[in-house]
């Protein structure tokens, strides 16, 4: 029941063939003369409605995004590796296969993947310094993306390991948010949130261990869908980051965002967690019926008495007003939380000194990311075994919200506060880091720690033009009713219409 794309600039087939885009490199070193951005490109649905009636090219929409990808890189910096040359050939091959008449759901559309995510013949930085081999084959989540017929059109921006609510680091700079230039766009899908919120491409996977596909798109004015675990393959990873991590798409409209999520949807034979297929693009369509729903304020404990920013208070209470208007209960709640930090912090601290300890040059990792490959070395072994012992308790505990008190979904703000300035963490310690993190984004992480799945909606804007975010959480495997939900919010407020500055 989403709402269609509206009607974007259709880019010539003259200028597409002109512009070639930018050869495979590292982007973000050093500043180059900023040209004018061209109009966004269409969604991904319309895009690829465009592609099977023959109204455009594969051609056109890659050198499109290549050049929208170039023009804006001395100011947003998005993109960590472009892929030009190899994705204006699959381009090429695209449109040769939509001639013949073949159709795939997203044949020529052009996406962008997190720099934490395997593409053949380019390194996997993951927000780090130094220097990698390229990626000897894809990972599932990007082989189905091909075999959809999508062209990878580069990698974006992460920062350091996925640990932090922000991207930037010295590997590559600063991401900066299309909104307002002097904030960050979250993180740490940074990247993939400012390239879709810019309009550089219709949509982009990210990958979320504690928020960072929610926070990002909360902070960008986005839909950005946290799957329940093993929905999308990690492979070549068994079990991301002691199962907290999994990957998930950021589109501007929820149809967009179920079409990428269908698209790259399904396990690995080696994979860990198989839940049933469920099918999101049909959801987006469906009326949710009659719902009750939560609201939470009270984020679990941190220990650092935050709460939400008094315009994210009022930006959550305007869609909780509009979700009552649309026909659903809704109440006030507090789910038990309990102590569920004492698993985060283990099973965090852990993936991440698994990810640091590959790193063939440790010297020129953050020395915040050194800290945390120390804790996360004390806390392997039997104590992260332990916190995951935990999860089946947790589970109960913070399931009763639905099981026992009959609630369907759960609502609660994406972060406590709009997207912070560019550097407000620059030099801080790990414990500073840490503390200002958990202040600013609270709510997020515990659905890492059960699984389960999460929606980030576009909730309004601060006084100032910031985005802010609601996200709309569910038990076990709920993605469908949290899609159609979305989807139903979407209708109503039609935050699509609003497109940021840059």
């Amino acid at each position: 029941m989403s709402s269609a794309e509206p009607t974007e600039a259709e880019p010539t087939e003259a200028g597409a063939t002109e512009q070639t885009g930018p050869a495979v490199r590292e982007s973000g070193r050093g500043p180059r003369p900023a040209a004018p951005a061209p109009s966004p490109l269409p969604g991904l649905a319309e895009s690829a409605r465009r592609l099977a009636d023959a109204t455009t090219t594969s051609i056109a929409l890659v050198a499109d995004a290549l050049a929208r990808i170039e023009a804006t890189q001395p100011t947003l910096n998005a993109f960590r590796h472009l892929r030009a040359e190899a994705a204006l050939a699959e381009a090429a091959e695209a449109d040769r296969r939509l001639a013949a008449g073949e159709r795939l759901p997203l044949l020529g559309v052009p996406v962008a993947v997190k720099d934490d995510t395997d593409v053949a013949g380019l390194p996997t930085h993951f927000g780090c310094d130094g220097e990698r081999p390229p990626a000897g084959s894809d990972s599932e989540a990007v082989r189905r993306l091909r075999a959809a017929g999508a062209v990878v059109v580069g990698k974006t921006n992460s920062c350091e390991l996925g640990q932090w609510p922000f991207t930037e680091g010295t590997a590559f700079g600063a991401t900066r948010n299309p909104w307002n230039t002097a904030h960050t766009p979250g993180g740490s899908s940074g990247g993939s949130a400012a390239a879709v919120a810019a309009g550089l491409v219709p949509a982009a996977l990210g990958s979320d261990g504690a928020g960072s596909v929610r926070i990002p798109a909360a902070w960008t004015h986005l839909v950005g869908i946290k799957p329940q675990r093993g929905r999308i393959s990690v492979h070549p990873h068994s079990d991301s980051f002691q199962g907290l991590t999994v990957n998930g798409p950021l589109a501007r409209t929820v149809a967009d965002a179920a079409l990428l999520l269908d698209a790259v949807a399904g396990a690995h034979p080696e994979d860990f967690h198989r839940p049933p297929a469920v099918r999101a693009a049909d959801a987006a369509r469906r009326d949710p019926g009659r719902l009750r729903i939560a609201l939470a304020w009270r984020p679990p404990l941190t220990l650092t008495g935050a709460g939400p920013d008094p315009e994210v208070r009022r930006a959550v209470t305007a869609l909780a007003d509009t979700l009552a208007r649309l026909g659903h209960h809704v109440e006030e709640a507090r789910p038990r939380y309990g102590l569920i930090g004492l698993a985060f912090v283990p099973r965090a601290t852990a993936g991440i000194a698994e990810f640091a300890a590959r790193h063939p040059e440790p010297a020129l990792l953050d020395p915040r990311t050194r800290s945390a490959l120390r804790t996360g070395t004390r806390l392997g072994g039997r104590v992260v075994r332990a916190a995951r012992a935990r999860e089946v308790r947790q589970h109960r505990r913070i399931g009763a919200l639905f099981d026992t008190s009959g609630f369907d979904v759960l609502l609660t703000p994406t972060t406590a506060a709009p997207p912070p300035r560019i550097g407000r963490f620059d030099d801080l310690s790990a414990w500073r880091t840490d503390v200002a993190m958990a202040a600013a984004c609270p709510y997020a992480w515990p659905w890492n720690v059960l699984g389960w799945p999460g929606v980030n909606v576009p909730a309004g804007f601060t006084r100032s033009g910031l985005p802010v975010g609601a996200q709309l959480l569910g038990p076990s495997r709920s993605e469908e009713r949290l899609i159609a939900l979305a989807a139903q919010l979407e209708d109503d407020r039609r935050w699509f219409e609003h497109r940021p500055p840059v």
